[in-house]
């Protein structure tokens, strides 16, 4: 019984460990963001503040067209997460159905090209996305997020899709279902949550993205929020670093990741319940 207990107590405290570390810089970064610049460093460090105030979401208006970046960022990460789990679905359904000579070699070279270094390819995509007039432009950066994220996308649905019995397929054929059809009807429904969950996982990847929409977006049209972060520091009237705007936006930024979180953690364990169930 004494080491039952422990080991509960051992849990509880490793728990609490995690969570303090896990939660402590998302309390700094709010905490900094709803302070004054003259207390954000002030001596001693306040852990609570003192004079909160929201100035600093204000600000962010007339430093940075920030709603504009705001809705650019969230289409080009909801159509990117969209786009990589729908054709990395079609192209896992397919390694995984269709064998050929090569085909798992030819899914090693996907999962290879993740390991190339982003900066090895911006100069040839720069010049191709030139010719095709897709500079400064959301449909370039949804073109070029999503393609970046696909090869994980497929080497992880594959895994999925393996699983589910391929009688399933023969019998909607012989049903009379298009094989075309029983993908979305049939193997897509049992996949949901690994398609939600990787949607959740490509989302954050192209909310977060930086290099891309810093060097093929110059313009206010196809700005994101992480490039907004970039030019506080540029455009705030000081000679340092604006790190409550800086924060505020972070704030901005983190928020719209939980909601989308919190709300697919119900379809991901409702999907893994009828599942279950079935």
């Amino acid at each position: 019984m004494k080491f039952l207990r422990s080991s509960k107590i051992g849990t509880w405290l490793g728990f609490a460990l995690f969570a303090v570390v896990t939660l402590l810089p998302f309390y700094w970064i709010l905490l900094s963001a709803i302070t004054p610049r003259q207390d954000l460093f002030s001596s001693p460090v306040h852990y609570w503040p003192e004079h909160p105030t929201l100035d600093n979401f204000i600000s962010l208006f007339t430093v940075i067209p920030f709603w504009s970046y705001f809705i650019n960022s969230s289409v080009m990460s909801l159509l990117s997460a969209f786009v990589s789990v729908l054709t990395s679905f079609l192209a896992a359904y397919a390694f995984s159905r269709i064998k050929f000579r090569g085909s798992n070699l030819l899914l090693l070279f996907f999962l290879i090209t993740t390991a190339l270094p982003p900066v090895s390819t911006l100069l040839p995509l720069y010049d191709i996305f030139a010719r095709f007039h897709l500079l400064n432009s959301l449909a370039g950066l949804i073109i070029l997020v999503s393609s970046m994220i696909v090869p994980f996308t497929v080497w992880i649905l594959v895994s999925f899709v393996d699983q589910i019995p391929k009688e399933l397929d023969d019998a909607a054929t012989v049903d009379g279902c298009p094989r075309w059809l029983a993908i979305f009807i049939i193997v897509a429904p049992i996949c949901m949550p690994a398609l939600a969950t990787m949607f959740v996982i490509n989302f954050v990847i192209a909310w977060n993205e930086l290099l891309i929409p810093l060097v093929f977006s110059t313009n206010v049209t196809a700005k994101t929020l992480s490039v907004g972060i970039t030019e506080l520091a540029v455009q705030a009237n000081s000679m340092s670093k604006p790190w409550e705007l800086i924060s505020a936006i972070g704030v901005a930024m983190i928020v719209p990741v939980m909601v989308l979180v919190f709300i697919f953690q119900r379809a991901i364990v409702s999907g893994l319940t009828q599942g279950a169930v079935k």
